[in-house]
């Protein structure tokens, strides 16, 4: 229960942070797809840890194991398993908190759930989970593409700093922080590293657009395209917060600034809407901005309670991200296609 994302195009995944591996099962893939395993482990390779200076350190080459679904370069149409071994694990760096609640992690209501926790990197809790997303939604992608459909998301804000230049797309994966404006970016990454030298975290937020999206996806009323689109993102490890098209801009327009007026072909001249209405897609591109909070743990002296409900001072340690937004980028993409294929699929069905 909980681990499984999708109605036909299913995701279910597995592991822990310090466990043997992580992985997970794809459901609901048409068959005669090529896959190219190396495009696959190139989303990988945007998400892992230690791939700059600015994100955790921890050294894991995050190599995916293709056990079954894809045969000869192409899907087969039965379950795509997978595996992605845990090679740099440091558990001891987590001893110092086996009997103590982290502010603001999932420690505690874990305990409260289940009556026990993996304490080792939040155990199950742990962003590593994600990996396994980005290896579902690189395959998402690659069946999306064949119908048009593409996939962009870039960080437009770090604290304080928001994207205020031009956007490059071709900029994004050319720095470290995924800012599609080069000048914004060394802002971002000069503050994410003086925030990381006080042993403190910062937040931010990724702005994900989903292009030539076919009008009429969306299942009315519970199951609404924006509504999936945001469970899919909340679910993400860190986010607070999900808006889609003008967002909570909304509250400060009338009627008459925020309406999408239509042109001839059904396209509209403006887009507040977000290329959603009444749950539905409209044809017009689906934009999404997404909030993630500072990462809980920080390398400074904290107060919070032992398992045992006694007051305690504790600090993080270990290698952790200052800034979890570089690395989400992949993430939030991949929950974009995994979504977007599974409401094409359940359309297809229809």
């Amino acid at each position: 229960m909980g681990s499984t994302f999708g109605t036909i195009f299913r995701v279910s995944t597995f592991g822990e942070s310090h466990g043997v591996a992580i992985g997970g099962i794809i459901d609901g893939v048409p068959s005669n797809v090529p896959i190219d395993i190396e495009a696959i482990q190139l989303e990988l390779d945007r998400r892992k840890p230690g791939q700059s200076e600015i994100v955790t350190q921890r050294k894991e080459s995050d190599r995916v194991q293709i056990l079954s679904g894809i045969f000869e370069g192409k899907t087969t149409g039965t379950a795509i398993g997978f595996l992605i071994p845990n090679t740099d694990q440091k558990s001891k760096d987590y001893d110092h908190i086996k009997d103590v609640f982290r502010p603001s992690h999932a420690d505690y209501t874990y305990s409260k759930k289940y009556g026990n926790r993996d304490y080792r990197g939040g155990g199950r809790s742990s962003a590593r989970e994600t990996a396994c997303r980005v290896v579902a939604g690189a395959i998402a992608k690659k069946i999306l593409e064949r119908e048009g459909i593409s996939i962009v998301a870039y960080v437009d804000q770090v604290g304080s700093i928001k994207l205020t230049g031009p956007i490059d797309h071709n900029e994004i994966n050319s720095n470290v922080v995924r800012c599609p404006n080069k000048k914004d970016a060394e802002q971002m990454i000069e503050l994410i590293q003086e925030v990381r030298k006080k042993g403190d975290t910062i937040g931010g937020s990724i702005v994900c657009q989903i292009n030539q999206v076919p009008a009429g996806l969306g299942e009315p009323v519970f199951d609404r395209l924006h509504a999936d689109l945001g469970k899919a993102m909340l679910s993400i490890n860190a986010v607070k917060g999900f808006e889609y098209g003008s967002g909570f801009s909304c509250v400060e327009m009338k009627g008459s600034e925020h309406n999408d007026i239509f042109n001839t072909d059904g396209s509209t001249q403006t887009n507040h809407s977000g290329g959603i209405q009444g749950g539905i897609s409209n044809g017009m591109p689906i934009n999404m901005r997404i909030a993630f909070k500072p990462v809980a743990t920080i390398i400074q002296e904290q107060q919070s309670i032992s398992t045992s409900n006694q007051q305690v001072t504790m600090e993080g340690k270990g290698r952790h991200d200052p800034c979890v937004v570089p690395r989400a980028v992949p993430i939030v993409e991949s929950m974009a296609a995994i979504t977007i294929l599974d409401f094409f699929l359940r359309n297809k069905a229809r």
